[in-house]
């Protein structure tokens, strides 16, 4: 039996290209309007994985999605990037001046806003999802309206694409990354990259002390990441991805950080997805 993957959002939305690009295009797909039913999903055992965006090249890091996958204990067992490019697209047979409003998620409709300052008469309407919206025009035959969306949506919902890459920034790339409730068993040749997340005493040099430990143990370090401790006011958990050569030279590391912090979790090790 194939396993179900829990994606955020819809058919053809870029979760559901991420999952198709690991898993091949039959897969059992669950769609979640949020990320929060995504976990649950594991959590209840009706999901076997769920693909979680992490972080964008514009908008940042994902914050609430590291303290879901730190909060219920998920484990990540893979990474991939995509480039992300939004479309707009509407039912067969319209032209952009057809279109009154479009709909789409709050993020697609920020990234494509300066498109749209040469377009008055469209009314621009926030939405819960990319591919939903795409989903809900072919469904209800929707005339006047346009989604958002990736170029995958346009394909299984039978839309017509009245304009292409209409994002502002063309270069913009999401990190996701696979999660599940059971620890992986891997290969260790195959891993060269984990995730971690350690608290460390409210002192002078703490965290430069754990940084030197990652260089003097040949890790590279390609991302850090704070969240306040819940009720307690001014402490931080830190979340860092390193990658590193030599497996034994993380098991170094992660065996010194793990006497020096006053909490550590691995969150995940795995093999680099970085194109």
């Amino acid at each position: 039996m194939n396993k179900v993957i829990a994606i955020q959002g819809a058919e053809g939305s870029n979760h559901h290209k991420v999952a198709r690009d690991f898993y091949g295009s039959s897969i059992q797909l669950k769609e979640c309007m949020s990320f929060d039913v995504l976990v649950g999903s594991l959590l209840d055992g009706s999901a076997d994985l769920g693909v979680m965006a992490l972080e964008n090249t514009i908008a940042g890091s994902i914050i609430p999605n590291y303290a879901l996958i730190d909060q219920h204990n998920l484990h990540i067992t893979n990474e991939g990037y995509l480039n992300i490019h939004h479309h707009l697209m509407a039912l067969k047979g319209q032209e952009i001046g057809d279109i009154k409003e479009v709909w789409s998620h709050p993020m697609a409709l920020l990234q494509c806003k300066e498109f749209f300052k040469k377009y008055s008469h469209i009314k621009l309407v926030e939405d819960v999802d990319t591919a939903e919206v795409a989903k809900r025009i072919s469904k209800e035959n929707l005339f006047g309206i346009a989604a958002i969306a990736p170029k995958i949506a346009a394909d299984i919902f039978d839309l017509n694409i009245i304009e292409d890459e209409i994002q502002t920034i063309k270069d913009n790339s999401t990190r996701f990354v696979i999660v599940q409730t059971d620890e992986p068993v891997n290969e260790v040749d195959q891993l060269n990259k984990a995730s971690l997340k350690f608290q460390l005493n409210h002192k002078r040099g703490s965290l430069a002390a754990i940084l030197n430990v990652l260089s003097d143990c040949k890790l590279s370090l390609t991302k850090i990441q704070s969240l306040p401790v819940i009720q307690t006011p001014w402490k931080y958990s830190f979340f860092v991805d390193v990658t590193f050569d030599s497996y034994k030279d993380y098991e170094k590391a992660k065996a010194i950080i793990e006497i020096m912090a006053e909490e550590f979790k691995i969150l995940g090790t795995y093999k680099n997805g970085r194109p």
